[in-house]
């Protein structure tokens, strides 16, 4: 490295601020926070929406409509050019063997594979939800599809489980 590559960088950043070091720094006495009140306090942090004690907007809004956000079903969505591109011909593909190959972040949600991409290896896929797409390639390439049917809670349902286990 020559010095002329040294001093090309040397201008690159701007020094940082420092803020309560005396009058003549220009940033001193209240260092920036204004006088007295909780947001010259060390530790104060303002909620989201807090506008001063005046009513906050999302209070002031009427409330209209229902969600169904609360009620969604959640997947892992993996395509078919994903597997193709990471997965071994002939090898058995579920949401544990893709997290633990890093293709989905955990096995805690249920598996769906959509079909985009084309498939050349035969791989024996286990997931909960498939694309028609997605059923047809896969079983075209020579592999199977297996539906893990999503059981639903039920009270019921629950304590015949348990009564199996013992």
């Amino acid at each position: 490295m020559m010095i002329h590559e040294i001093t090309e960088k040397v201008g690159r950043k701007p020094a940082r601020k420092r803020i309560g070091r005396g009058q003549g720094s220009g940033t001193g006495k209240t260092a920036g926070r204004g006088h007295k009140g909780a947001g010259s306090r060390a530790g104060y942090s303002r909620r989201p929406g807090f506008e001063g004690g005046q009513m906050p907007m999302f209070r002031r809004i009427p409330k209209r409509g229902f969600s169904n956000a609360d009620f969604r079903n959640l997947y892992h969505i993996v395509n078919l050019k994903t597997l193709e591109g990471r997965m071994d011909d002939g090898a058995t593909v579920t949401a544990e063997t893709l997290a633990e190959a890093r293709i989905i972040r955990d096995a805690s949600l249920p598996l769906k594979v959509l079909g985009e991409g084309d498939l050349t290896k035969k791989l024996n896929v286990t997931a909960a939800k498939f694309s028609a797409s997605a059923r047809e390639k896969i079983e075209k390439a020579g592999g199977s599809v297996n539906v893990v049917a999503k059981v639903k809670w039920t009270r019921a349902a629950a304590a015949a489980r348990k009564n199996e286990s013992k």
